[in-house]
């Protein structure tokens, strides 16, 4: 099979962890963008080589495609990019005729310009930095009131975000156009942080009235669709440490872990069945009370029950915290060896992010054609290292890229002793920030 994939930006979770996925099977050709022409988070794609790469692949079953990356130069890049509804339209009316030219089946996804509850601009406009609570609180207002108790941002700061939001809003409802003529297989709109009054939920509500489908979630659309295009039938049953607290809502979401579950599980193209007629478990370390976030110091119940690994094959997503891995939980499954039931591990970042990623690396395994062992190996070192060992741990240690290694030496040995085998690995910050690590097999 033949894939064709155009990432959102060049974070490690978008661009290589699909590499490490789709190298589980050697069946699967993937094609990317050079990493150099995708967006960070200060700089656009470029968007023109991409699009004349793009021009110039062979034959391909399936493309996945991120549109922001075209419309806006990246995920990040689509609330800050100054350029004008019509020039935007006129770089995807582009990307429309080499995609039509294409022959390939098309899964997209468009994200609803997120609103975030906070003051800090890294991944917004400048003015975010002074405003963004009380555009947020005025956005939060006009949609569940219809009014503003007391005008609090300045007119000239509202009117640039409002065109802003109308522009992306107007570029959503030319693919949802598309989507009537039958151009895309699958197009999905993403709501990423969300809440539940804004104007992102309205726009969302809006698509949806006019036959759009809404996805809560962001940067594992793409790995979901990715799993989407491989087809097959993978039955997958669900199991939730905290069963009694399956209806409760992830941080960062706006559905109860169990739908958002269950949503990931049919984006993917997976059948939701009970455990008798199961491919794979889905085991969810889920949380009580509240799901924990490690960055923001937020505590939660750890995992306290016991757990060993059935004798059929198995997956987990582990969303007790947010943002990394529930040490008491991961303590316990190293206690055994990977097995061949094994079919992989996620905690990074948000519910919906751990569960996407996971699920679509354990269907290129149950699928696979000529199955890598040493691809998925690598996939679940790099899936410890990170979830669990730098974004539960290291992470807090505020390190700096030449302090890494040591850092993460100890934890490597662990995770190293149960897979059998050593590897040299080496580390960085690609994005000069916390949030993200590179994990490199050298």
């Amino acid at each position: 099979m033949k894939i064709g994939f155009i990432p959102i930006d060049n974070r490690p979770v978008c661009y290589t962890l699909p590499l490490q996925i789709v190298s589980i099977d050697d069946d699967i050709e993937i094609y990317l963008p050079e990493r150099e022409w995708l967006g960070d988070l200060n700089r656009y794609a470029d968007v023109e080589k991409i699009l004349d790469w793009l021009s110039n692949l062979p034959e391909l079953d399936a493309i996945v495609v991120s549109l922001d990356t075209v419309a806006y130069g990246g995920l990040i890049s689509s609330r800050r990019c100054p350029d004008t509804f019509e020039q935007i339209k006129s770089r995807i009316e582009k990307l429309k005729n080499i995609l039509s030219a294409k022959k390939a089946k098309i899964y997209a996804f468009s994200s609803i310009m997120r609103i975030s509850n906070n003051n800090i601009n890294e991944e917004e406009k400048e003015y975010w930095a002074k405003w963004g609570k009380k555009i947020f609180n005025y956005s939060y207002c006009m949609h569940k009131y219809g009014t503003v108790c007391k005008k609090e941002v300045p007119n000239e700061i509202l009117d640039d975000y409002l065109k802003t939001r109308e522009r992306n809003f107007e570029i959503n409802k030319i693919y949802l156009d598309w989507q009537k003529e039958g151009f895309f297989d699958t197009l999905v709109f993403s709501k990423d942080d969300c809440a539940e009054y804004g104007f992102n939920v309205q726009e969302a509500e809006t698509l949806e009235k006019f036959g759009g489908f809404i996805k809560t979630g962001a940067d594992e659309i793409p790995l979901s669709l990715l799993a989407r295009a491989i087809k097959g039938n993978v039955k997958v049953a669900p199991i939730f440490l905290e069963d009694s607290s399956k209806n409760l809502i992830s941080n960062y979401e706006d559905i109860s872990i169990e739908k958002c579950v269950e949503g990931q599980l049919k984006l993917a193209g997976c059948d939701v069945v009970d455990v008798s007629q199961a491919d794979i478990l889905l085991y969810v370390n889920n949380f009580k009370k509240q799901q924990g976030e490690l960055v923001m110091d937020i505590d939660t119940e750890p995992f306290t029950g016991s757990w060993n690994p059935p004798k059929r094959p198995y997956m987990i997503a582990d969303v007790r915290f947010a943002n990394g891995a529930d040490n008491c939980f991961v303590e316990q499954f190293l206690q055994h060896d990977f097995g061949q039931n094994f079919y992989g591990y996620s905690a990074w970042n948000t519910s919906a992010n751990s569960l996407g990623s996971l699920i679509c690396a354990a269907k290129v395994k149950f699928l696979a054609k000529k199955y890598n062992y040493e691809a998925f190996e690598k996939l679940q070192i790099v899936r410890f290292l990170d979830d669990w060992a730098y974004q539960a741990n290291v992470r807090k240690l505020h390190l700096d890229s030449s302090s890494l290694k040591a850092g993460m030496s100890d934890f490597e040995k662990i995770v190293f002793d149960k897979v059998g085998k050593s590897y040299e690995i080496s580390y960085s910050l690609p994005w000069n920030r916390s949030f993200e690590v590179e994990i490199e097999f050298n």
